[in-house]
């Protein structure tokens, strides 16, 4: 081998022990290392499961006693600010403001401003956040069930249903077509909680119509209250602008006001954005009082010698409600005489009650 270059060592004729075999002592030191650890784990464990017994029994504790504080009689109250994460500011139905404490087990985004909450009556502690439509005053504004009345029940007014289908309904059947045409704009802003929730309550069941009747009470033109109560009509007028502002017409809900003081109305609630169609109702001519008598007698049982034209051609001038007016009270004067048919005296009974000037007495029914 030696002549190739290769230098091969002689072999040994003692045996090697690998190195990495270690020696009894040592794997019987480590193998009680592990022992004490195992020892040591199973201690831990019985720990764990007694503070898990010890944490359960807490938590039934704390459950019941949210429910103990849930069960008795609470405050409807009103969210105002999250001061941190377990205080907040309150305000109660008597209109104080109370720094109140929040109940742990409460989800904190359900917290809003302007939120209903449910107040503890001693501590006024938040206890629970309301729904929305636990709001009654908001809820009972929604109607439940849709009207059946149609156009043609309505006598008259031609031109002015021909506006309201303009102005309401069309935007909320064809509304494609209105976007398309650039009718559709929006306004940014926010109103107060008893408006907004009305507003909102309309997007929610939208298509939807918000109708203010008699909004006079409310929308008059702004002066230097000063008495309490027309500076909470002020506040009242500048909640609603506040609102009307921060709605979005692209939710397919029409705001509709009626009023007979359409001259006493703040000029900032007439202004385009806010009321863009103005739609009057004057007293009928001769051929409106014809079509509202037709209507409103429809239904009516009428003597042969019954002449509506009688009273379309009178030269009084009544208005419509005037006319559907007469036409009940002579059907209240033929019940009133036990009869199935309204005769013309009945007519001319109703008419006569309706012509009267206020400073006349009432006839009242005995």
């Amino acid at each position: 081998m030696e002549e190739i270059g290769l230098h091969v060592a002689a072999l040994s004729a003692e045996p090697l022990l690998p190195a990495a075999i270690e020696s009894k002592e040592d794997l019987y030191t480590k193998f009680k290392s592990l022992e004490r650890h195992l020892e040591f784990l199973d201690i831990q464990e019985g720990y764990i499961k007694d503070e898990m017994k010890n944490l359960k029994r807490e938590l039934i504790r704390a459950k019941e006693e949210v429910k103990r504080i849930q069960s008795v009689p609470l405050v409807i109250g009103q969210f105002l600010e999250m001061v941190d994460a377990n205080y907040g500011i309150v305000g109660s139905t008597a209109g104080s403001n109370y720094y109140v404490r929040i109940l742990s087990t409460l989800d904190r985004e359900r917290l809003k401003p302007n939120s209903s909450v449910a107040l503890h009556r001693h501590s006024h502690a938040v206890v629970d956040v309301l729904p929305p439509e636990s709001d009654s005053s908001i809820q009972m504004m929604q109607m439940s069930e849709r009207p059946d009345v149609s156009y043609s029940d309505i006598g008259g007014m031609d031109v002015q249903k021909q506006e309201v289908r303009e102005a309401v309904e069309l935007p909320l059947t064809h509304f494609d077509l209105y976007k398309q045409i650039g009718f559709v704009q929006k306004y940014l802003g926010e109103g107060p909680r008893m408006v907004r929730d009305v507003f909102r309550l309309a997007k929610e069941n939208s298509p939807a119509i918000v109708f203010i009747d008699e909004v006079d009470a409310i929308a008059t033109k702004r002066f230097d209250a000063q008495t309490g109560a027309d500076r909470e009509v002020q506040r009242i007028l500048l909640e609603l602008l506040n609102q009307m502002d921060g709605f979005d017409q692209a939710t397919n809900v029409k705001v509709i006001m009626a009023t007979n003081r359409a001259d006493t109305l703040d000029p900032a609630l007439l202004r385009p954005g806010r009321l863009d169609r103005k739609i009057e109702f004057p007293l009928p001519d001769r051929r409106q009082k014809r079509l509202i008598y037709q209507a409103c007698t429809a239904n009516m049982n009428l003597g042969d010698e019954v002449d509506l034209e009688d009273y379309v051609n009178r030269p009084e001038k009544i208005s419509s409600a005037d006319i559907a007016s007469i036409c009940q009270e002579a059907g209240l004067q033929a019940v009133r005489k036990n009869r199935y048919v309204v005769l013309p005296k009945d007519f001319d009974k109703g008419y006569k009650n309706a012509i009267k000037r206020a400073d006349k007495t009432f006839d009242f029914y005995h």
